[in-house]
């Protein structure tokens, strides 16, 4: 067995990947909101997105989680564009501020989408970090054909919010090697007027769900770093609008007692979250406390960082 895992696929199996992705573009259901515009056609979706990648930046990323950093770093390629709209979004320039402005776009083709992966490589990155990849599935499977002629050979990680369709995500089975999903909430009211999402607990429950059928649990080679698995990341609110107790409770007993997860302690408020007062303020060490309790008290498989 080859890995990554991509390297398994033959051209024919990837390429009719590639098609059935492109599919979901027509009458647009990439991502469980299934706006239905025609992006093939170029036609904007909720997420501002057409039938072309659309970029924010590439870099090395020595952010993450040490295990996917290394010394090298993690080759990050930051999407432009959501299919949430977070109130409290730290990346909001990225995601949310150019929709429908105008703007020049960050458009590329699958070939200069392709060079950013083998160049993030040529750095001596570890993986390739596709961060907020949701949307633009079928344009990554595009170019990946592309990259792995010119050599790519590093894993794929899958940089999500975690609401995905499970119907995009069974076409990167064998081609994805890891996943690291941010479950945000479990409440889906709370998740409608936060980040302006319908059903997100729905749809994320069933993504991880399918995530962790595909890879696992959290594997590592000789050096430390990651080889392939599920890490799900977990950012505390405040007031408890998370709602931490049913993320774990869920993760437990639906995905894997030993699946990993990352309970961050970072949250700011950013963006627009001035104007809604449960979240206009760092959490605080109760509140943390509290939450690393919980992760005890089901005897997960937990860290910080």
């Amino acid at each position: 067995m080859k890995y990554p895992r991509y390297l398994n696929l033959s051209t024919q199996e990837i390429k009719k990947r590639i098609a059935q992705a492109n599919e979901l573009l027509k009458f647009c259901r990439v991502c469980p909101r299934r706006c239905g515009a025609n992006r093939a056609q170029n036609e904007k979706g909720y997420c501002y997105l057409g039938k072309n990648p659309v970029i924010f930046k590439s870099h090395s990323d020595f952010e993450m989680e040490n295990f996917f950093t290394g010394e090298n770093g993690s080759g990050a390629i930051d999407f432009n564009y959501c299919n949430l709209s977070c109130v409290f979004c730290r990346s909001f320039e990225i995601s949310q501020l150019e929709r429908g402005r105008k703007v020049p776009q960050k458009e590329m083709n699958s070939k200069e989408l392709a060079k950013i992966m083998i160049d993030l490589q040529k750095r001596g990155c570890h993986n390739i970090d596709l961060v907020n990849p949701t949307s633009q599935v079928p344009q990554i499977l595009q170019a990946l054909p592309l990259a792995i002629d010119q050599g790519l050979k590093i894993p794929l990680i899958y940089n999500t919010n975690a609401y995905d369709s499970v119907e995009t995500l069974k076409l990167l089975e064998g081609i994805i090697d890891i996943y690291l999903p941010d479950l945000k909430y479990s409440d889906d009211k709370i998740a409608e007027k936060y980040s302006h999402v319908p059903q997100y607990f729905y749809f994320a429950q069933k993504a991880i769900i399918e995530m962790y059928r595909q890879v696992g649990n959290l594997k590592f080679n000789e050096n430390g770093l990651v080889k392939s698995g599920l890490l799900v990341r977990h950012l505390i609110l405040p007031n408890n609008i998370s709602g931490a107790e049913k993320v774990f409770k869920f993760l437990k007993k639906e995905v894997s007692p030993q699946v990993r997860i990352n309970i961050m302690n970072r949250y700011n408020p950013c963006w627009q979250a001035k104007d809604y007062h449960k979240i206009n303020r760092p959490i605080t060490t109760s509140e943390y406390e509290k939450v690393v309790k919980l992760a005890e008290k089901y005897k997960l498989n937990w860290f910080t960082e």
